[in-house]
């Protein structure tokens, strides 16, 4: 089967409207998380996962557990012959309540499956991609750069080089951005 046939016979409306819980969850950068899922989404076929149907179904859920976790799980583990291997990814890349971010990411560098790596590594690219000084601080932006190098691109280089290219790219253009700012306010000083 080629990748069109591959798409053609992917199911993923009714994953779809179960993400669309994650429209009530707003992002500090705007939007909602349902559009962020639909960016991981975009990523993955992207980078041309077009047959790995488990990992498409969990990029569209993979923070609905995190970020509505009055969620019934048995509910998604209905909707089609995957759909528990698709929970099982979607709970593998779901922070714990009693996990820190640094944990959280530890945990799945160590001990994640290559799709959990794939996924979070899509996630993190969607992120980056929002992260904005206008809508984080200096030190917020600075703190999830260093966990993407301490973290994800070590993820980003066992499952995918192309990751890995993009991810290195995209935290150097956000330090980039940092430099300048910070030159901009020294400036400000100085007149």
């Amino acid at each position: 089967m080629n990748d069109l046939e591959k798409l053609k016979n992917l199911i993923l409306a009714p994953y779809i409207l179960k993400a669309t819980a994650l429209i009530i969850v707003q992002r500090k950068v705007g939007g909602n998380q349902f559009r962020h899922c639909f960016s991981t989404l975009g990523i993955l076929l992207d980078y041309k996962y077009f047959s790995d149907s488990i990992l498409l179904k969990a990029s569209l859920l993979h923070d609905l557990l995190e970020d509505l976790p009055e969620t019934q799980i048995d509910e998604i583990r209905w909707i089609d012959p995957e759909s528990n291997q698709v929970v099982d990814l979607v709970l593998e890349v779901t922070k714990q309540k009693d996990e820190t971010k640094e944990q959280y990411l530890q945990r799945v560098l160590g001990n994640g499956s290559k799709k959990a790596m794939i996924l979070k590594c899509a996630d993190r690219i969607s992120n980056l991609t929002d992260l904005h000084r206008d809508t984080h601080s200096e030190q917020k932006i600075s703190e999830y750069l260093d966990q993407t190098i301490k973290f994800v691109i070590p993820m980003a280089r066992q499952v995918n080089a192309n990751m890995f290219i993009e991810l290195t790219d995209l935290v150097a253009k956000r330090r980039e951005f940092l430099r300048i700012q910070e030159n901009e306010k020294i400036k400000k000083k100085v007149l």
